[in-house]
């Protein structure tokens, strides 16, 4: 089918391409998504409000060869959507805007692959809707219909024989007991990221519904599954630094085998403890503590969990006015102020300090 029968099809789209530098690029108009008289949106049957994205072998797009950096774990559908929600209002209480050249602040492009790929916690910038939906690349596998959906899975265009006009779309509920519209979360052209109610893949399209490997069908676990905001980051520790962050990589540090002691201050006992950490785990060995050695350095801290790590939890908790015993022992208090803390971060509360525990404990002064 050729691509002009094919926006046909989809209708009521305006479409004018435009040669820049030898990069295509599109303007895309829409129609209001709310029916006249109604205050429930629309379901909207497939459109391309999108424009041509990244093919594989851009630098923008996660590499299949990069895919180790991907999450591992399993993640649960309410995580996933969780994070899909965060960019509904990341833009100073509005929606992250669409962009296939730019990534948005967490490091993930700002076109439809890319938010997916962060609700998915792929590797950054993330992958494009042709690797999501590749077999090979061992983050989907197809369903054989789209009765079988459920929250988190995935409405994906990933058609290269009609143009590069591709999408995917957040399978989130039906939006009626007919099955004949559902809400989804997407990037798309002019407004970002948007909850509405869809038909993409119900009838005659080009979309398949995809599930995501690695999502599990509980409420998931490890430490804080949702995602933190995205004003958490990790601190950048160097010389010179001072503090609770340093004592608490210190004690992790410790953790990890270093002989150091856990003085609040990054000196060069530090530093060279830092540096033989960063070589031994394969990154770049320049002594300071950024995104990439936090979390290597970190560990799962949990109910009778004992050591440095611990400490090095019981030292954060207690910058949040906790007012715990920093002995290294993962006990009821510990637990009880990783609880209240995570409740009052909007984090899963399961009170067990993983990932995301660790980085909002770290990074929300």
């Amino acid at each position: 089918m050729s691509l002009r029968s094919r926006f046909t099809r989809r209708t009521r789209i305006a479409l004018i391409g435009i040669a820049a530098g030898g990069v295509a690029a599109a303007i895309v108009v829409v129609p209001s998504l709310a029916d006249s008289g109604s205050s429930e949106p629309a379901a909207v049957a497939a459109q391309a409000d999108y424009g041509p994205e990244p093919e594989a072998d851009s630098k923008l797009v996660t590499q299949v060869g990069e895919l180790s950096t991907m999450a591992t774990s399993t993640l649960s559908p309410d995580t996933m959507i969780n994070r899909a929600r965060v960019w509904l209002t990341a833009n100073n209480g509005g929606p992250v805007p669409y962009s296939m050249e730019r990534n948005w602040k967490d490091g993930y492009r700002q076109d439809c692959s890319g938010f997916v790929s962060m609700a998915l916690g792929l590797g950054k910038p993330g992958l494009n809707t042709v690797g999501l939906a590749d077999s090979r690349s061992g983050v989907t596998k197809r369903l054989s219909s789209v009765s079988q959906l459920k929250k988190g899975d995935l409405l994906i265009d990933y058609r290269t024989d009609d143009g590069d006009f591709r999408h995917v779309v957040i399978f989130e509920k039906w939006a009626n007991t007919a099955h004949s519209a559902y809400w989804a979360y997407e990037q798309r052209g002019t407004y970002g990221t948007t909850h509405r109610q869809l038909k993409y893949g119900i009838g005659s399209d080009n979309y398949d519904p995809f599930r995501p490997v690695k999502l599990g069908g509980g409420s998931g676990g490890g430490g804080g599954g949702q995602v933190p905001a995205p004003s958490v980051s990790w601190p950048v520790l160097k010389s010179g630094s001072k503090g609770a962050d340093v004592k608490s990589a210190q004690q992790l540090l410790a953790a990890q085998g270093y002989s150091i002691a856990a003085d609040s201050s990054f000196g060069p006992n530090t530093r060279a403890a830092v540096v033989k950490f960063q070589k031994a785990r394969g990154l770049a060995a320049d002594g300071v503590i950024g995104p990439n050695t936090w979390s290597k350095l970190i560990k799962v801290v949990k109910s009778g969990s004992s050591g440095a790590a611990v400490k090095a939890a019981q030292t954060q908790l207690n910058v949040y006015g906790y007012g715990l015993s920093v002995d290294g022992g993962f006990g009821t208090k510990t637990k009880s102020a990783t609880v209240a803390f995570q409740k009052n971060h909007k984090l899963q509360v399961d009170g067990v300090i993983g990932p995301n525990t660790w980085r909002t404990l770290l990074g929300s002064r």
